[in-house]
């Protein structure tokens, strides 16, 4: 029973890292990356259109995204999305293909991108505590199936969890904070 609390605890944190992990591919580091188009969606036929399920979106070199849609008359819509999202470059329309070019990183872009890091790590520790708290709720609602000795080593394993991942979520962020500063 308790097993089955300690699992449901540590698939919940490792669910906030990967999830952490995927936000952190949105920022940007000192190469562009296509993931940083990933929160861009385009209104395809009447839906909200993931922007690399209408187009191929490719990195030609350090600082170019060229994105080609499959459809041609979606190079307006596409452009506008990109214009909104507001990425901190303009689209470049040739009407073939749309070509992103971003400068090199300033400092303060990368101080930035670490703050934004923070906030996502701080995201991420927020949905472990969260995690802890509904397995301590579960052991609260078995805690008559237990001794008293039992029940405290069940709460004091939960913290356990929860510190080893707060932990995983600090050095991943370490990790990241380093890549981002790297000119």
């Amino acid at each position: 029973m308790l097993e089955e609390i300690y699992e449901s605890q540590k698939d919940s944190s490792n669910k906030a890292i990967d999830s952490l992990k995927r936000d952190f591919t949105t920022l940007r580091t000192g190469k562009v990356n296509v993931n940083i188009l990933d929160n861009i969606y385009v209104d395809y036929y009447g839906n909200q259109t993931p922007l690399n399920q209408v187009a191929s979106v490719l990195t030609t070199d350090a600082t170019t995204i060229t994105i080609n849609p499959w459809e041609k008359p979606m190079l307006k819509t596409i452009e506008s999305a990109i214009q909104a999202a507001n990425i901190g470059v303009n689209p470049n329309n040739d009407g073939e293909t749309i070509k992103l070019f971003f400068p090199p990183m300033t400092t303060e872009q990368r101080q930035e991108n670490v703050k934004k890091s923070k906030a996502m790590g701080e995201k991420a520790k927020v949905s472990i505590r969260n995690a802890r708290k509904d397995a301590n709720d579960a052991i609260k609602k078995v805690e008559k199936e237990f001794s008293e000795d039992e029940i405290k080593k069940a709460h004091d394993e939960v913290q356990k969890i929860t510190d080893a991942y707060i932990e995983k979520v600090e050095e991943t962020l370490k990790n990241k904070e380093v890549e981002l500063l790297k000119v």
